[in-house]
């Protein structure tokens, strides 16, 4: 029988802290610009979180935890982001006249990466494009989108099964 050697958390210190962010911040980053549509939103948020996370000072086993719980951070940030724009959204909705035209950046920021992809990944529900933004983007396993969600491994995978059908649906399957 072999015995297991626990896990000891440590403190997290600033040298760790400052190497895992140089290392993880163009992943975060790029995680965050996936789940709110544009790069500055998704800078102050990845900024948000790892100066919370600073402030907080979790007591992290390893680099591996501590960019676990930056990756948890930065989804959090960008939930609630996207909650604060929803609420902006519905107001300027109900005060703008109907005739307006889109945001002047809208074009440029679509001609970064394929338009049609991301404006159907933007009409996916939040946990589905959550969801397909950490398992095909990340590349995280059912089981680090889990934790990082807060949810369980089969609603992981249903609501990716969900969303891509919905997906499928809205740009039309091309098999």
């Amino acid at each position: 029988m072999t015995a297991t050697v626990p896990r000891v958390a440590s403190s997290l210190d600033a040298a760790t802290m400052s190497a895992v962010v140089d290392e993880q911040w163009t992943s975060l980053t790029r995680l965050a610009v996936l789940l709110l549509g544009d790069r500055a939103s998704a800078e102050d948020a990845v900024q948000d979180a790892c100066e919370a996370t600073w402030r907080v000072r979790p007591a992290v086993a390893d680099r591996d935890h501590l960019v676990a719980y930056l990756r948890t951070a930065v989804v959090n940030r960008c939930r609630s982001a996207g909650r604060r724009r929803g609420t902006v959204h519905r107001f300027l909705a109900s005060v703008r006249p109907e005739d307006d035209a889109p945001a002047a950046d809208v074009p440029v920021l679509a001609a970064e990466s394929d338009a049609a992809v991301l404006a159907a990944l933007a009409r996916l529900a939040p946990r589905q494009r959550e969801v397909l933004v950490l398992r095909y983007w990340s590349e995280l396993s059912e089981r680090e989108i889990a934790d990082t969600l807060g949810i369980a491994p089969g609603t992981v995978k249903r609501t990716a099964s969900d969303a891509l059908a919905r997906l499928d649906t809205l740009l039309g399957d091309p098999r």
